[in-house]
Formats: structure tokens, sequence, C-alpha cells
């Protein structure tokens, strides 16, 4: 397993974000795999998905499988 600096990578935040506070960016680790982390708390880190996990991932959130429990 190999790790990147977060600050050299390119981050884009997702559309549906807009001005709410659950914000979502995601960044190419240019190998195959894409990170995710929450914008609100970039140093908090990012989690590494292949194409199927990240596919596995947004269909998760989309079921409503991962929700806020705060």
């Amino acid at each position: 397993m190999s790790f990147v600096n977060s600050a050299r990578l390119v981050w884009r935040k997702s559309s549906f974000s807009g001005s709410e506070s659950n914000c979502v960016e995601v960044a190419s680790l240019g190998d195959g795999r894409f990170a995710i982390r929450n914008s609100n708390f970039p140093s908090a880190g990012y989690l590494a998905y292949d194409r199927a996990g990240l596919a596995a991932f947004v269909a998760a959130i989309k079921a409503g499988a991962l929700t806020s429990r705060a």
C-alpha cells in the first residue's frame, strides 16, 4: 500500500455539495484509484478506492446505508 501526500492531489468538490456543510471532494491517485475526503476536514486524510470500490461506496450512500448518527 502506498500513500500520497494529499496536498499534491487535484481535488474536485462534488457538485451535489453546493453550499451545504456535508462536502465531499474526490481526486485521482493516478494509478486507477480515487481518493475521497471531507472538504470540511481535509487534514483528517482520505479514503482510497479503485473503480469497483468507489461504485460500491456511491451505491451505499444512495441506498442510505451510510448515514450520520450524530
